[in-house]
C-alpha cells in the first residue's frame, strides 16, 4: 500500500537528465546554429536532445522515468519563473502537448525517405519559428550525427549518461 514510500530511485535517471539539459544549453546551438536564446528556445533544444536519448534508449522503465523528470523540470522552472499556482497546471500541459507533438514530427522525419529535410523542416517549424530558419538543415544534420553516435553507444554508458554530445 505504501510501497511507493520506500522505493529506491534509480540514480541514472537524473544523471542522464542532466546530460540532457547540459546538452541543450551548450552554447554551440545559440552561437552557431542560430537557435533563439530564450525559454522557447532552450525548451526546444532540450526536447530535442530527450528525442535524441528516447530514440535510442532500450530501458523502456528509465525512458518513463526521465520522461517523467523532465515534466517535474518544466514544473519547477515555471514556478521559478513566477508562474501562479494556477496556471502551472495548464501550462505544463501545453508543454506536454508541445512535447509530444514534436517527439512525433521528430521521428516521423527520421523514418522518412528524406530524414535530413524532413527533420530540417519539422525543425524549422518549431525551434526557428519567430525566423533564422536558413540554419534548420545545420541543426538536423548536428541530430542526425548525433543520433548516429548515441545509436551504437553502449546501452550501459548511455543510460548512465555517460557520453558526450557532438
Amino acid at each position: 500500500m505504501f510501497g511507493w514510500l520506500f522505493a529506491r530511485k534509480d540514480p541514472r535517471v537524473e544523471t542522464l537528465y542532466g546530460a540532457i539539459v547540459a546538452g541543450a544549453r551548450r552554447e554551440f546551438f545559440y552561437r552557431d546554429l542560430d537557435v533563439p536564446d530564450t525559454v522557447d528556445g532552450r525548451f526546444e533544444m532540450i526536447v530535442l536532445h530527450l528525442f535524441l536519448v528516447l530514440q535510442t534508449l532500450k530501458d523502456n522503465k528509465l525512458k518513463q522515468s526521465v520522461t517523467d523528470l523532465f515534466f517535474k523540470d518544466m514544473d519547477r522552472s515555471l514556478r521559478e519563473m513566477g508562474v501562479g499556482d494556477l496556471t502551472v497546471g495548464k501550462k505544463v500541459r501545453k508543454m506536454a502537448e508541445a512535447c509530444y507533438g514534436r517527439l512525433n514530427a521528430y521521428d516521423i522525419a527520421l523514418k522518412s525517405t528524406e530524414p535530413s529535410a524532413q527533420l530540417a523542416g519539422a525543425l524549422g517549424r518549431n525551434v526557428y519559428a519567430e525566423g533564422a530558419a536558413s540554419s534548420a538543415p545545420k541543426l538536423a544534420a548536428w541530430a542526425i550525427a548525433a543520433r548516429g553516435d548515441l545509436v551504437v553507444m553502449d546501452q550501459r554508458a548511455l543510460a548512465e549518461g555517460k557520453f558526450t554530445w557532438p
